[in-house]
């Protein structure tokens, strides 16, 4: 391999090795019950995008799990740094960063042991390109019979690993020819796609589903707001029923 290639890596626990190499124990709970939080960023020249937002996010993920992360942010931080420094991450290059953090492993059981320490894992690799025309013409979307998990029984401030309510609705989606799902709640509001908060220009109006509809607290989304306010375009966050797309004129994720 040249020393210009980027090297697909991951980390865990401190052990660095080539991504297809990466192992975790069959007991930990991330694997055995999607009991883990995690975050994903990317570089642009090399700078990290919103990094501290996300680990602000990690932490309110944790705290809503009633999780302890053993790690703290500046260790997590370094490890994701030795995790570059493998990877031999080409000038100019950027970057995709996903890190997991699982409750840790113990006994096969739901109830988890008091003493046990988190375990994260951190993947490291190339941008994720899109497909060209989905720049040139869209993406397709489709309204699947599955819902978003009610903000009741799942709460959507959760950026967990258990991620099946959102690939059964991509998975439909994909079956009806679709590149994308748009999930509605149990009240037929419109909520999510599989794995980002959803915008539409509607009357003139951008606007996105709002918390209570059962979204997660996007960053960009946070972005788009401050964004908006600055230029005089402001994002409203309302209840949208289904029937309101017929209305959207644009529509972006």
């Amino acid at each position: 391999m040249s020393e210009s290639t980027l090297r697909r890596m991951a980390n865990v626990n401190g052990e660095i090795t080539p991504l297809e190499d990466a192992r975790i124990s069959i007991l930990d709970r991330g694997f055995l019950y999607g009991d883990s939080v995690y975050e994903v960023f990317r570089t642009y020249d090399g700078v990290p995008l919103f990094c501290h937002e996300h680990f602000d996010r990690m932490d309110n993920s944790a705290r809503l799990i009633h999780m302890k992360i053993s790690q703290s942010r500046e260790e997590m931080l370094e490890e994701i740094r030795r995790t570059a420094v493998a990877a031999n991450v080409p000038k100019g290059i950027d970057i995709y960063v996903r890190w997991h953090v699982t409750r840790g492993s113990g006994a096969l059981d739901l109830v988890p042991a008091r003493d046990l320490v988190s375990t994260f894992v951190i993947i490291l690799k190339e941008v994720p390109k899109w497909k060209p025309e989905f720049y040139s013409s869209g993406m397709r979307l489709a309204v699947t019979c599955v819902r978003r998990n009610p903000v009741e029984a799942l709460s959507p401030d959760i950026k967990s690993g258990n991620y099946l309510n959102n690939i059964l609705g991509v998975a439909e989606a994909v079956e009806l020819g679709a590149d994308d799902c748009l999930m509605l709640n149990p009240a037929g509001l419109l909520t999510e796609a599989s794995n980002s908060n959803v915008f539409f220009v509607i009357d003139g109006r951008l606007v996105t589903p709002n918390v209570e509809s059962g979204v997660l607290r996007g960053i960009t989304k946070a972005a788009i707001a401050k964004l908006g306010e600055e230029t005089g375009y402001p994002l409203h966050e309302q209840k949208l029923p289904s029937a309101q797309l017929s209305k959207a004129t644009e529509c972006f994720a």
